[in-house]
């Protein structure tokens, strides 16, 4: 049984816990959860993801309920399927399906994965992130994976879906020293339900701040009943990585403090000559353990990656360093002991 101190992160540390709790066979106890957040313990997202980890694995559990500061998870055999959760708020469905991912990977049958909830909401990956910057490098380490939105959910009222293929596949080592020549960029604006001025301030408010001309500013006009929301991303591929940074619009936010929080987080990586992001860095570690080896570049070490370094380690048998480079930023390093 793995013991971890929800203290140490976020929702992030219960994520990454379930999911090599699955793939490894090992129970998981783990206790004061999410304690530093606002609204400590499970909320509605992070309970669907410990009930859809256990329809998964079959795992027998203490403490799914909402509100629980600590929660036991006994994993049994992972099966493939076909699988359907429904947040029943605007919680994450892209985190929901991070979680099981890693699992229905090693699954002895392909699967498909239905979730209902929030597909685009703050304080997690917009389903076009997994598209576009995340799943690509997953494919390159030999991961069968296909995704799709099925309707878009923003927060706070939900009702988006999302679907995956996943078919059972054994991971490779990836390196990702340098993110290569910058093919192209874009900034995208989507809109749903509000009026169209919103986009044209945040597409404008870039294209004054990055230079961006007419044609890589993009506004995408969504069903209004699939709404209110509005979603500012930005997207930079390179040769060997595609990154997309995003920033929501919000009440009482305006539309040009949305563009420059996305541009922000563009220029802190681009000013570097790492190769990916911080969110991204973060989400390509238990994969790359899972392979037995990997690195990547960075620029710096965030908070939930440094907790899921720690988390990894306390599974599976890999050592992960992290190294300082001359030019700026970091390398991480996992190898298998």
């Amino acid at each position: 049984m793995i013991e971890l101190d929800g203290a140490l992160g976020g929702g992030q540390v219960l994520r990454s816990g379930l999911s090599l709790a699955m793939v490894t066979g090992q129970g998981l106890h783990i206790r004061n959860i999410r304690a530093k957040r606002s609204r400590p313990g499970l909320m509605r997202q992070h309970l669907t993801a410990v009930l859809a980890a256990a329809q998964v694995c079959g795992a027998k559990v203490e403490g799914a309920e909402l509100g629980s500061l600590t929660l036991r998870f006994e994993p049994g055999a992972i099966q493939g399927g076909e699988y359907r959760f429904s947040i029943g708020t605007a919680g994450s469905c892209t985190l929901v399906l991070q979680t099981l991912l890693p699992a229905l990977l090693r699954a002895p049958t392909a699967s498909r994965v239905t979730i209902c909830g929030g597909t685009h909401n703050p304080l997690a990956p917009p389903v076009d992130f997994l598209q576009r910057a995340w799943l690509p490098l997953l494919r390159r380490m030999g991961a069968r994976i296909e995704l799709s939105l099925n309707r878009y959910g923003f927060a706070p009222a939900g009702g988006g879906e999302l679907e995956a293929f996943i078919q059972p596949s054994e991971l490779a080592p990836l390196h990702l020293m340098q993110r290569g020549k910058l093919l192209e960029s874009r900034a995208i604006a989507l809109n749903a339900g509000l009026p169209a001025e919103v986009s044209e301030r945040e597409l404008k408010r870039v294209g004054q701040r990055l230079g961006f001309d007419d044609a890589q500013l993009l506004s995408v006009a969504i069903d209004p009943e699939q709404g209110p929301g509005n979603l500012l991303m930005l997207e930079y591929v390179h040769e060997h990585v595609t990154e997309v940074f995003s920033a929501f619009g919000m009440h009482r936010l305006r539309a040009e403090k949305v563009a420059d929080q996305a541009i922000e987080q563009a220029q802190e990586w681009r000013c570097t000559q790492t190769a990916v992001g911080e969110h991204l860095a973060d989400q390509l570690l238990l994969p790359m353990a899972m392979a037995g080896g990997g690195s990547f570049t960075t620029p710096h070490m965030s908070d939930h990656l440094h907790s899921n370094m720690q988390v990894i380690q306390r599974f599976l048998p890999v050592t992960i360093d992290s190294h300082v480079l001359e030019e700026g930023g970091l390398k991480i390093e996992c190898r298998a002991l």
